[in-house]
């Protein structure tokens, strides 16, 4: 981990002006082609949620801006961003994981599998690794959502990215999935989410 020199940062009366309002977070929704990826995690047999998260991930970890959070007066940037993912049990409620990122799919999908395994046998809301080089994500698979609001902390200066998958449907012959992301405008612009969501739909599409 590192820290942005905010004086020099071209960003710098954006991230100012941002960072002094009262709700600096926005949200987008898109809908993303999982065609490929799903069919995939048919013939694999693998977990489709474990596959696109992967995919998220590996989308989010290939931009600067996704690994800057806010400690403080500073901006660290992270070497890499795991997934603080909800994951439900029979019972009906969740846990939050901690998911460390891999870029091979294999390790992080173990990964994955262990902290499935330590949630669904346990009552515990909260994940034993607590840090922000993560992101906040849910599987909503019971419907899909043209808008979607994430619930609102409280702590200053939170910067933690949060993103929402919802139902997959069928359009034009293309099974879709609306994904919501929820970001600082003081460290991600509507430009970074526009490159996010290129590179996600890319490695969706790589799952062939």
């Amino acid at each position: 981990m590192k820290y942005l020199d905010i004086d020099s940062w071209n960003r710098k009366q954006h991230f100012q002006h941002f960072i002094s309002l009262e709700d600096p977070f926005f949200s987008v929704t898109v809908n993303v082609d999982v065609t490929n990826t799903l069919k995939l995690s048919k013939e694999k047999k693998a977990s489709f949620f474990a596959m696109y998260l992967h995919a998220c991930l590996v989308a989010l970890n290939s931009i600067e801006n996704f690994k800057y959070r806010i400690q403080e007066d500073k901006i660290a940037i992270h070497d890499v961003i795991n997934a603080s993912a909800t994951i439900a049990r029979e019972d009906h409620t969740f846990g939050f994981s901690y998911i460390y990122f891999d870029e091979i799919f294999k390790n992080f999908n173990d990964n994955f599998l262990k902290e499935k395994e330590r949630i669904l046998n346990s009552e515990e809301l909260f994940p034993p690794v607590n840090s922000d080089d993560c992101i906040y994500c849910s599987a909503l698979p019971w419907f899909s959502f043209t808008s979607q609001k994430e619930p609102v902390s409280g702590v200053k200066n939170d910067s933690i990215p949060k993103l929402a998958f919802g139902k997959t449907f069928t359009e034009n012959n293309q099974i879709k999935m609306p994904v919501a992301i929820s970001v600082n405008h003081a460290l991600v612009d509507g430009y970074h989410i526009g490159l996010f969501f290129e590179e996600f739909q890319s490695q969706l599409d790589k799952n062939n």
